[in-house]
This record gives C-alpha cells, structure tokens and sequence, in this order.
C-alpha cells in the first residue's frame, strides 16, 4: 500500500515537472514574504551584529570548526563526483545545486516563520552541508536514466519512487528524531542548532522527493529533438538498472531496528515535552521577559556609513584565517571539477557495488547528415584514436548505441554526456554503436524462463540475449517483430544477427529502419525484415482525364521521367483534355489438372463449357467472396493436361488472392464431379500472371482501358516543339514496325513501362506486374480542318491494380492514392476506385508518351538526358575527371 503511494506521488511529480518546480519555489516565496509578519529575520554575522558571549575562544575550537567546515565542502565535492559519474559533468550537478540551494532557503525560510532567529549562521552552514545526501538523488537518477523515451522516464520514476521512498521516509525521520534530542538540551545554542539541522533534514526530504524528481524529468523532456516526439538521446550505462532494483530494496531488517528506534524516540520526545514540560513552564516565560530588556542582549542592525559594495567588500577583507581557508578549499574544488577534470567513464551502478566499464573511443563517420560512431572497448580490443575532440564537448544529451563483442547488445537508454549522436535511421551494425558496460548475457536457462514470463517478457532481456536465444534455436529469426515488445526492436536485432555474415559489415549503415509502422508489414508485405528503401516521389500534373484534374504521383530514380511525364500533361490539358474508359474489367487464375486420357480431359473441358457445368461452377466460385463474380471460363487441352482459365470481377482489389480462393473451391466441386481428375496446381501458367504472355495482350486481364487526346498544331510546336507529321512518323517507324521487326509482345509504345513503374510503387501496386501492365500499343495520326492537329491514343488490355490490399495498407502508399482520390474501396460502386486508378495509369502513359515522342522526333532526347538524368557528381570527383556540363 505505501509503495503504491509512493509510485503515485512519482508519476504525479515526473509527468508534471513544471507545475511541482514552480510549486515548490512559490511555496517558497509566499513563506518568505509572510517574514513580514514575524519579528525575528535576523541572521546574525550577515546584517545583525549581536552580542559577543565573553567566553575565550580556544584555538583548538577554531582548528576543529576549520576541519568541520573542509570535510563539509569535501563531501558535498564527491557527492558532485558521484551524481557526474551518472554521465555528465553538469546537468544532474546543475540540479543537485539548485536542490542544495531550494533546502537551505526553505530551511532558513521555515525558521524565521517559527519565529527563531538563527544567531550562528557560520557554525551552521557546515552542519548543513553534512546532512545533504545527494546519493539519493543518484539513486533516484538511475531509473530515470534506465529509459528509452520519455514515457518509460516517468515511469521508471514512479517505479524509483516506489522501491526508494519509504526508505527515505524512514530515514528522514529517524534523523529528525535522532537530531531532534538536542533540542532538550537547554541549552540555547544547541537548540537552535538542532532545529535547524531538523527543518534541513524535513526540507532536504521534501526537495528530493519533489524538486529533484522534477528537475530529472524535466531535463531529459528539454533534450530530446522535436521529431515525432521520439528522443534523440539514448543511455547506455544502465544496462542492468532492473536487476539492481532488488539490491536496493532495503533490508528488512534493518528497517525493523529503524522503525524500533523511532518509536523509542518517539516517546522520548512525548515524555520531555508534553509531560516533564509543563514543571518549568513558570521558570522558562521569565527569562524572556528578564532579557527582553537588556539592550545589550538584542542583535543590533548594521548601518554603514559607506556604500553597500564597499561595506560588504570591506567585510570580506576582514575574513578570519579559517574563513580564508575555507573559502579558497571551496573556491580550489569547483576551478577543478568545472575546467580540469575530464568526463569519467566509470560509473557507480549501485551505492553497495560499484561497476567500471571500459573506456571507449569514437571514430566519426559522416552519414548523410548524421555522424556515425565506431567503438571498441579497451580492455579487449586495441584502442585508436581517443575521442577528445573539444568541439563534440557540448553538454548535452545525446544517443549512444552498445556493442558486446561475439553478441551485438544494443540496449535502448538515456545517457547524459558527450558522445556523437548516430543517425535516427541508424543502421544497427557494430560501426555505428557507442559505449556500454561490458556485459556477459545470463544463462541461456534464465533468459528463457525470462521470456516465457508473461510479466517480464523480452523487453527484460537485452539484445545480446536475444541474439543468444535465436542462435540457440528457442527464438525463430523470422518471428522476432511478432516476438519482441515492438516490431522495430525485432528488425533491429535481426540486423545484428545479419551484418557479421555480410562481406562488409557496414553494409547496412545507409539502410534505414526506424520511424516505420511494421504493424502493417507483417504477414501482409514482406518478411525477416531488415528495413525500408526510401525512393524518391515526384508530382506530374495536372492531367486533365474526363473533366478531372488529377496529380500524378510517381516514385522513381530516373531523371527526365517526372519532367516530361509533367510536359505531357501539360500538352493534353492545353488540347483540351484527354477521354478514357474501361473496356473490360476481369482478373484470371488459370490452374492445371490432369485427367488420366486425354478423351477425359475433353470430356472434362465440354462439360465446363455447357451452361449447367458453368452455373455449378460460378455458384461454387462465387461462395467464397462478396466481390467475387465469376464471368467466364476459358479452357485450353494440351494432351491429358487441361488448362482453365478463370475470370472474375474482384471489386476495388487487385484480386489474385480472391481469383486463387475461389479456383481451389470451384475446382474441388470439379473433383467431385471427375474424381479422376488431378489438380498439379492452381497456377498452370495459363494466367498469366508476371510473365509476357499473347494471352493477356489479346483477351486482357485486369482492367482493360483506352485513352485518347487530340493535341492542337500550336501545342505540338510551342510545348512539343516538333510537328505533327513528324511524331507520326517516328510513331510508326518506332512503335509500331519496330516493335514488330523485334517480335515484341504488346510493346508497341515507347515507354509505358517507365510510367507503369513508377505509379505502382508510389501507389503500393505490386511492381512485377509492370510485364502484363505495360502492355500497350500507342497511336498517332492526324486530324483536324488542316490536319495538322495531332490524335494519340494509348490501349492498355492488362492493367493489374487494385486500391486495397498489399502495399496499398502502407501509410505513404495511401497517401499517394489520396492524391488521387482512389484510396481504399468505393462505398457507392465496388472496384470504381481501381477502374479510376487504372484509368488515371492509361492516361499517365500517354502523357509520357507523347513527350517521349516528341523529344525523339525533334532530338532533344540524348541532350535532355545529358542535363537531368546524369550524376555528375562522382565524375567530377574522380581524379583526372573533365566531365563538362552540357549544354
């Protein structure tokens, strides 16, 4: 119950790190200003001179209270050591400072609203300082710090607050109570004292349990980069933060002797303020009173008589020689730990059990935009260039990767310091990994009962556990997205498990993997993932279809494409538009099955082509899908092997998937009918599906679709800059007697494939149907009064494209066929959103085609290629290179 507390208190105060700093400071503040209503603010030595006590001051007293006060400064100098061993030299010392600061005015605050005055602010400074514990905060900053994004920090705060809060509740108190017998002493001095060392301890509690955690929180919000809200920094040096939780557990022993105690001085403090109090009650009112008026007893203001500066200056001059060694011990320790002390690498991973870690070595390689580190550890592997570059020493936070030799072990945390940050898309290989703690992974045994843990899970396990489980066989490599908490943590470590088998192991820098939905991917796009290939996307348009404008996406890496795909448009829509319509709408599956002679199989085919063998067979067909229709069959004997051909409607789907669905069934009903016959396969080939076939070019498959467009003699000459007659004769001469001349197979066009191409990859089509879509034969002639107008048109029989399904679930895919407004199925006609696509690719490809044609017939094609489609950069590089630009 209280650990739930605690947790809630954590998430409350790391989820709203704003509110609780400003909280606490106004807090604060409003206390401060309420002094005014209190009569003692004096402290005396600062602006109060109050009555010297006529007692000598032995100079063992000064040596000893100058000892006190250097111990005081040299703890709270490796209390810094320690909280900058947590990886940087001064954010979390930055926020220890600010907590020492908030305690000590909180404390002073709190005093003089009590009405106390505090009369040895000298002797009390050090007192404070040795109360100061900032390893809780050390403590508190490793689960902060053992997170991958700022989410898990606010949890793995709560979770810290819940292990480490009563502990520091319990020893808070016990503190209190134990400093808090001085206040019985009697005498004045130590009482005060003793209060103050009280209210330090309450406000040291209250800052650390609210301020500290705020400021953790908060720094690591302010450091990470603006994308997607994802971090830019990543902590390497906790890797074992969650096994260390148990040794932080307090020891219940322990807290029992603690709990015993407090309760024994619990009653003390009952027994001599409540009971024994009350006896001396007459006594304790007149001593003020007999005081109050003795003048010489009252702190008298100081009012100097020269300017302020020059008073406090003068003060400062007049320093005692403990003062002065004091002062120049502290002033020594911080010249020291700001300007001369290098960034450790060694780090306290435990208050009981220190780990070090080796000291690594960057090797910085530019990546795009990213630098991409290289690191070795020391104690096992020669060490090259150390990492001691002042420009990279900005404090900052910032990604670091892990690399354990023989097993990669990247584990995904936050770390403070200075260390190159890796690309957002990092590769996952050992080049672009930083530093982490040399690790051994557990036993096989433990990291699989781990995994079988419904609780623990994989997200307990680091990845060098992981690789040792898939080596080990318990963890199939190409179910790791499904296996891990997250789908990209399994195509990361599939990475690492791959770029030590490949004949450069920095192979996979440059192939991006992060930032990517694989939710999608997975069973529906591709397998054993290792990334994604970003292509370049450009915009052709507007094209000017039936009335509609439409923008044409195209992925593609080929220079000239998109532009004079773009000046096609152009061309069509100053004619006036283009017209299109769709001929013929059907998909085709065609298995093969045997029949023992091949009279069977012609018995077979007959009863297929009768009207009563084909209504059987759609009944069966179309059971199997809403969208499904089947429209005829098509069959084909070669000896005893008997090829049908299925055709069917499949709404906005490419449908291949739904054709072979429906043919195992309509072919298992055949079977019953002939159970002699043998189903070889539910592809024979005779589809045909993927491969250049007569076929598809003569009966069509998919979306059969015809465009047309008449384009003006001004357009011809002023945008084409050729003429009418000679883009028809390079039409005929090219496409059409050329193609013939080569045998070719529905390629009577120029470039349909180039188009074809490059809408289906930006619209998630699959890109090997590119073969049967690009079947199209283009037509020029003239036409108009002088017929000098030009006449085009594009017949494309086999257009396979669908607008669900496949790649068209990716994210970016979608976006592109929003360009377009085809986006997933129609609500009022099933498959008009895929008959619109396969319209829209009909009339892309004519747009490119009659640039293409153009620039043919008018030369430019080589010296346009020459411009935009030719990497000059790399021949320029080249030594010796005189690549000139051309013209």
């Amino acid at each position: 119950m209280l650990s739930r507390l605690f947790r809630m208190h954590g998430l409350f105060v790391a989820s709203h790190p704003w509110e609780v700093i400003v909280g606490t400071v106004t807090i604060t503040i409003c206390m401060m200003s309420m002094n005014m209503f209190t009569g003692n603010n004096q402290i005396c030595g600062w602006n109060f001179e109050c009555p010297k006590i006529e007692e000598e001051i032995l100079s063992s007293d000064i040596i000893i209270l100058t000892i006190t006060r250097c111990f005081a400064i040299l703890y709270i100098y490796f209390q810094f050591q320690n909280l900058r061993q947590l990886g940087s030299k001064y954010m979390l010392g930055i926020a220890g400072l600010f907590t020492i600061f908030s305690s000590f005015v909180f404390s002073t605050v709190v005093i003089h609203f009590l009405d106390k005055e505090l009369t040895g602010l000298n002797e009390a400074l050090p007192f404070f300082l040795l109360l100061i514990d900032l390893s809780k905060a050390s403590a508190l900053a490793k689960f902060a710090l053992s997170s991958n994004c700022q989410d898990e920090v606010r949890e793995n705060i709560a979770r810290g607050m819940a292990i480490l809060g009563p502990t520091f509740t319990l020893d808070a108190l016990v503190e209190c109570l134990v400093i808090g017998v001085g206040t019985m002493s009697g005498v004045r001095q130590l009482e005060i004292m003793c209060c103050f060392g009280c209210m330090s301890v309450l406000a040291n509690y209250f800052v650390f349990m609210t301020f500290f955690p705020a400021c953790v929180s908060l720094v690591l919000e302010l450091s990470r980069e603006s994308r997607e809200g994802r971090p830019i920094w990543q902590l390497g040096h906790f890797a074992r933060v969650l096994e260390e939780e148990e040794d932080n557990k307090p020891n219940p022993v322990t807290q029992r002797v603690k709990v015993i105690m407090s309760l024994g001085l619990v009653l003390v403090h009952a027994h001599s303020r409540w009971i024994a109090e009350p006896a001396s009650e007459g006594s304790t009112l007149e001593i003020p009173k007999s005081a109050s008026g003795l003048d010489e007893s009252i702190p008298r203001r100081i009012d100097p008589e020269v300017p302020l500066w020059q008073f406090y200056l003068s003060r400062m001059g007049s320093m005692d020689i403990e003062q002065v060694i004091t002062l120049g011990l502290a002033l020594f320790l911080a010249i020291k730990y700001i300007f001369f002390e290098q960034t450790e690498t060694e780090s306290t991973l435990s208050l009981k059990n220190p780990m070090s870690s080796s000291l690594m070595h960057t090797k910085n390689t530019d990546c795009c935009r990213n630098n991409i580190g290289t690191t070795r550890l020391q104690s096992n592997c020669p060490v090259g260039d150390e990492f001691n570059s002042k420009e990279n020493t900005d404090e900052v936070i910032k990604p670091i990767e892990s690399f354990v030799p023989h097993s990669i072990n990247r584990t995904s945390k936050f770390v403070l310091g200075d260390f190159t940050p890796p690309s957002s898309s990092s590769s996952g290989t050992p080049e672009e990994l930083d530093t982490e703690l040399l690790l051994e992974p557990r036993p096989i045994e433990e990291c699989l009962s781990i995994l079988k843990n419904t609780e623990k899970g994989p997200k307990s396990l680091t990845d060098a556990e992981i690789i040792l489980l898939v080596n080990a066989k318990y963890i199939p490599a190409y179910k790791l997205e499904n296996m891990m908490e997250t789908p990209e943590r399994g195509v990361f470590i599939r990475r690492q498990l791959l770029a030590p088998k490949l004949p450069e192991p920095t192979a996979l820098h440059l192939l991006p993997f992060r930032d990517y939905d694989y939710s999608l991917v997975i069973g529906s796009c591709c397998e054993n993932v290792i990334g994604y290939v970003p292509v370049p996307v450009g915009v052709a348009g507007p094209l000017c279809l039936n009335g509609k404008e439409f923008q044409v996406p195209m992925a593609t890496t080929e220079g000239c494409l998109v532009a004079s795909t773009n000046r096609g448009c152009r061309a069509i829509s100053l004619g006036g538009g283009a017209r299109s319509c769709v001929l013929a709408d059907g998909m085709t599956r065609g298995p093969v099955v045997r029949l023992p002679t091949a009279c069977d199989a012609a018995e077979v085919k007959a009863w297929l082509e009768s009207s009563d063998g084909f209504q059987i067979m759609k009944e069966m067909f179309d059971s199997t899908s809403r969208f499904a229709r089947l429209q005829k069959l098509q069959i084909a004997l070669a000896g005893r092997n008997l090829y049908i051909r299925f055709q069917s409607k499949t709404g906005d789907a490419m449908g291949m998937n739904m054709l072979s669905k429906g043919t195992e069934k309509a072919l298992s009903r055949l079977q019953e009918e002939f159970p002699a016959m043998q189903i070889l396969a539910v592809s024979g080939n005779y589809c045909t599906d993927k491969k250049s076939a007569a076929i598809n070019w003569i009966e069509g498959r998919g979306k059969s679709v015809v465009c047309e467009a008449v384009i003006p003699a001004k357009v011809v000459r002023e945008t084409l800059k050729t003429s009418t007659y000679s883009l028809i004769e390079v039409n005929i001469n090219k496409n059409l007697v050329g193609s013939a001349m080569a045998g070719c197979l529905g390629g009577y066009n120029a470039h349909a494939a180039n188009i074809v191409t490059a809408v289906y990859i930006a619209c998630g089509q699959d890109p090997a149907q590119n073969v049967g879509s690009s079947n199209c034969i283009t037509l020029m002639e003239s036409t108009g009064i002088c017929n000098e107008d030009l006449y085009i048109s594009c017949t494309m029989p086999s257009i396979e494209v669908g607008t669900v399904g496949g790649g068209t679930n990716l994210r970016p895919q979608q976006s592109c066929l929003q360009m377009l407004g085809v986006q997933g199925a129609s609500k009022e006609t099933p498959g008009e959103n895929a008959c619109q696509l396969a319209e829209i690719i009909c009339g892309t490809v004519m747009a490119g085609e009659l640039s293409l044609m153009a620039a043919l017939a008018a030369g430019h094609l080589v010296k346009s290629h020459m411009t935009h489609n030719r990497s000059k950069l790399n021949l320029q590089d080249l030594p010796g290179s005189c690549t000139k630009k051309a013209a």
